[in-house]
C-alpha cells in the first residue's frame, strides 16, 4: 500500500511539474513577449559518468538538456498556440528564452561568483531585474543590448574574465522552471507578482561588478557547465 501511495504521489508531483512548465512558457510569450522554445531536455533512463545525458544526437554534449534542439533557435516565439503545442507534445521540456532583439538579454557567471555581485550590486542600492540560478551559473537578466554596444563596454575593461558570458543576440538562455544536466533552474530573484513585463536593468548598470565578482573568485569558475 505504501508503494502504491509512493507512486501516486510521484505521479501528481510529476504532472504538476509539467504543468508549471507549460504555464510558465505561456506566461513567458505572451504576457510578457518573450520568444521562447522547449530545449533539447534529458534523456530519462540514460546517464553519463559526468550526470544526466541530453536528448540531443551528441553523446559528448556539454550542456546537456540546456540548448534548443529540434526545434531550433530561429523558432522561438510569442505565439500561444505554438507554445501550448510544443508542451502539449513535450510537457518535460526545459523552456529556452532566445535572447536579444526586442527580447532580455542576460549576463552570466558562476553561482559563487554570482552571489557575491549581488551582494556587491544590493551594497550600493542598485535595482536589479530577474536573476535566474542552477547550481552552477547565476544569469542576470538586462535590458535588450546590441553587440556594437557589448563590444565597446568590453573594450574599456582591462580585462574581461573567460567564466562570463554575454547572452545577447542570437543567444538563449534556460529559464524556470526547467531542469537541466547540473540540477534545478530556479529564479534567485524573481520577477514582482503580476509583472506586466518585469523591469530590467541596462548591462552597463551591473557589468562592472560582475567582472570584479568574476575575476576575485578563485578558479573563476566553468566556462561550459550550465
Amino acid at each position: 500500500m505504501r508503494e502504491i501511495l509512493g507512486r501516486r504521489r510521484r505521479l501528481r508531483f510529476r504532472r504538476k511539474e509539467r504543468t508549471a512548465r507549460l504555464d510558465a512558457a505561456v506566461t513567458f510569450a505572451v504576457e510578457w513577449n518573450w520568444p521562447v522554445l522547449p530545449g533539447a531536455g534529458l534523456r530519462a533512463t540514460t546517464r553519463t559518468a559526468t550526470g544526466a545525458a541530453c536528448s540531443c544526437p551528441d553523446p559528448d554534449c556539454v550542456v546537456p538538456g540546456a540548448h534548443p534542439y529540434d526545434p531550433g533557435l530561429l523558432a522561438a516565439t510569442t505565439d500561444e498556440r505554438m507554445v501550448r503545442w510544443w508542451w502539449t507534445r513535450r510537457p518535460d521540456a526545459p523552456v529556452v528564452l532566445a535572447t536579444g532583439g526586442a527580447a532580455p538579454c542576460a549576463v552570466s557567471l558562476p553561482a559563487v561568483a554570482g552571489a557575491r555581485a549581488l551582494a556587491a550590486l544590493d551594497a550600493t542600492g542598485m535595482r536589479l531585474g530577474p536573476v535566474v540560478a542552477t547550481p552552477t551559473r547565476w544569469s542576470i537578466l538586462v535590458a535588450p543590448y546590441g553587440l556594437e554596444r557589448l563590444g565597446e563596454l568590453l573594450y574599456a575593461k582591462d580585462s574581461v574574465p573567460s567564466s562570463l558570458r554575454f547572452h545577447g543576440e542570437g543567444g538563449y538562455l534556460l529559464l524556470p522552471p526547467s531542469v537541466a544536466g547540473t540540477g534545478q533552474v530556479r529564479w534567485e530573484r524573481a520577477p514582482l507578482a503580476g509583472s506586466a513585463r518585469p523591469w530590467l536593468p541596462d548591462v552597463e548598470a551591473v557589468v562592472d561588478a560582475l567582472v570584479e565578482a568574476s575575476t576575485s573568485t578563485p578558479g573563476g569558475g566553468s566556462r561550459l557547465a550550465y
